[in-house]
């Protein structure tokens, strides 16, 4: 099982004992202290995600998912379900709706968050609750 939280603003997806970053940070990254090796470059318009180079031990925080989808499928996914598009960053209303936070809620309610369908939802129907979350009204 993977599992994936957040780093910085960004995803944080472990698969195989490997680790992706997925999007872009939103704000300055201690890498040293999250145990990764600092990237080159972040720039999630010119690729999504990339793999990290743990320096020591690593976990995934909490909150954080559980997914079945292993692999580079996995980030490949994230990016699809994640992020907007036109500026490579995490959307936070998406975060929010698939680890069942509210707007005035900064805390998810459970520490391990059960999101095996996420990677079950096809993506027709993923697209349709992308469109309506991140309209503007």
């Amino acid at each position: 099982m993977a599992r994936v939280g957040r780093l910085a603003g960004a995803i944080l997806a472990e698969t195989r004992g490997d680790f992706y970053l997925v999007g872009n940070t939103k704000v300055p990254c201690d890498w040293a202290a999250a145990r990764f090796e600092p990237p080159i470059e972040i720039d999630a318009l010119k690729r999504p995600f990339l793999r990290l180079s743990p320096s020591g031990a690593n976990a995934v925080g909490s909150p954080h998912l559980v997914i079945e989808v292993e692999g580079e499928t996995l980030p490949r996914l994230l990016a699809d379900v994640f992020l907007i598009p036109r500026t490579g960053s995490v959307s936070e209303r998406l975060w929010r709706l698939v680890t069942g936070q509210t707007d005035e809620d900064d805390d998810a309610r459970l520490e391990v968050i059960e999101a095996r369908w996420l990677g079950e939802v096809p993506k027709a129907i993923w697209q349709i609750v992308r469109e309506t979350v991140l309209r503007c009204t």
